[in-house]
């Protein structure tokens, strides 16, 4: 399995996938990094799962998914009607 997100620090190394689970609303992979932890990433992070559709027609067009600004703007209004408070 290979690290395909762009921006995380192990973009492009190349791991033994050890299992697959669904956590955190997505397809999560597991596999032991070099110092023998046992680590966890979202499956669409690397080549383990088919690209996301989006991606394979943007490439590198739009620097956002839909999907992705979707949350965020639920994530900002969560924030402003509940200020102080956690999201």
């Amino acid at each position: 399995m290979t690290i395909t997100h762009p921006f995380h620090p192990l973009h492009g190394r190349v791991y033994r996938l050890e299992s697959t689970r669904r956590g955190w609303g997505e397809d999560q992979v597991y596999f032991y990094a070099e110092d023998g932890r046992l680590q966890r990433l979202p499956a669409s992070w690397t080549d383990a799962v088919e690209r996301d559709p989006f991606v394979v027609v943007a490439e590198g067009r739009a620097h956002f998914r839909l999907d992705d600004l979707l949350r965020l703007a639920e994530l900002v209004a969560s924030a402003e009607e509940n200020p102080g408070g956690g999201l």
